[in-house]
């Protein structure tokens, strides 16, 4: 394919990025329930720290009149337009970790095109593997941990995270295409599904990116920050109980789902991911020598040289000894509901 057939340009030098990066990936268009991908990256763009790599073309890709730019209007002129954006950025966690990062819309045109593109880029900059969220609705409880359906070639995560696993035919996004080519030449690939209540798929639920975070770090063993996003979980989980505890018939339902979620969860609970063979949880020393021996190779992003190029060094952590601190509307399914 030529520069000028592509569907993206960079915006930094690829071959300043370090091979071996994790590729995470969140699009809104779709399924969206709880507003996950939406609320997701407004998080990415406030508190992620990241450079935009490359960035796809709207001409081609996007359905302006379906999903419209905004103009900022000043008394009596403009004075800001601002179009949809899709891009691939260079991103770090809290650890400094390297990672990369795809957000912004699914796109409306030439998903075969997108898809090529995004596996060339994925060969250019060496992906290790591939991780991506959605939200879907399910007759769940609010009341009760949030649950994921893995799916993708990774076995692993699927036997430690995956509560429900259905047999059936829906509609797909563009992510189920890009999951679906990975897996056939043999990338690693994983799709999160986040199982959300379905009388809140309309709302802005915070802990529905909680668990999209958290279910990101047990797939790639990156550490994002989510206090924030938790504490405006809770707050949002007191005005829902309280508009519940105001309506028998929301009561009666949240309670018939509690009954149906705790039957179904008795004999479908996956193995916790940190437990062994066993059921044993490791200890704090073994903790923090499998965290050692993951990151050891990780290159640092310290930022940008003065030539405009990348910056890395290798994180510095504590010995292995030292004492880790506890951490404190599509059709209803009509499979047995978690």
């Amino acid at each position: 394919m030529s520069d000028s057939d592509r569907l993206y340009r960079f915006l930094l030098d690829p071959e300043e990025v370090p091979r071996g990066l994790d590729l995470v990936v969140a699009l809104t268009g779709y399924s969206d329930a709880g507003g996950a991908s939406g609320q997701f990256l407004d998080y990415a763009r406030e508190q992620i720290d990241s450079e935009p790599l490359a960035i796809f073309e709207n001409d081609r890709l996007l359905d302006y009149r379906a999903r419209r730019p905004v103009v900022t209007f000043d008394e009596d002129h403009l004075t800001d337009y601002t179009p949809a954006r899709l891009q691939l950025s260079l991103a770090a966690d809290d650890l400094s970790q390297p990672f990369l990062l795809l957000t912004g819309y699914e796109p409306d045109f030439r998903w075969e095109e997108f898809i090529e593109s995004v596996l060339t880029l994925i060969d250019r900059l060496g992906v290790a593997r591939t991780t991506w969220v959605h939200a879907i609705p399910m007759p769940v409880p609010h009341t009760r941990p949030l649950g994921v359906t893995v799916s993708g070639n990774r076995a692993e995560l699927i036997e430690s995270l995956s509560v429900w696993r259905p047999r059936t035919q829906l509609p797909a996004n563009v992510l189920h295409l890009l999951e679906y080519r990975l897996a056939e030449r043999g990338d690693e690939v994983a799709g999160l599904a986040l199982l959300t209540p379905h009388y809140l798929a309309d709302t802005q639920y915070p802990d529905v990116v909680v668990t999209a975070i958290d279910s990101i770090a047990a797939a790639t063993g990156l550490i994002l920050p989510t206090d924030e996003l938790r504490a405006a979980g809770r707050e949002f989980l007191v005005r829902i109980n309280e508009q519940i505890g105001g309506n028998d018939e929301l009561g009666r339902l949240v309670s018939t789902l509690e009954e149906r979620y705790d039957t179904y969860m008795e004999e479908n609970s996956p193995r916790m991911p940190f437990t062994d063979a066993d059921g044993e949880l490791p200890s704090a020393d073994e903790i923090a020598a499998e965290l050692e021996s993951f990151l050891a190779g990780q290159p640092e992003v310290t930022g940008l040289g003065s030539g405009g190029e990348p910056e890395y060094r290798r994180p510095e952590f504590p010995p292995a000894e030292d004492t880790l601190p506890e951490t404190p509307r599509p059709d209803t399914p009509t499979d047995p509901a978690p």
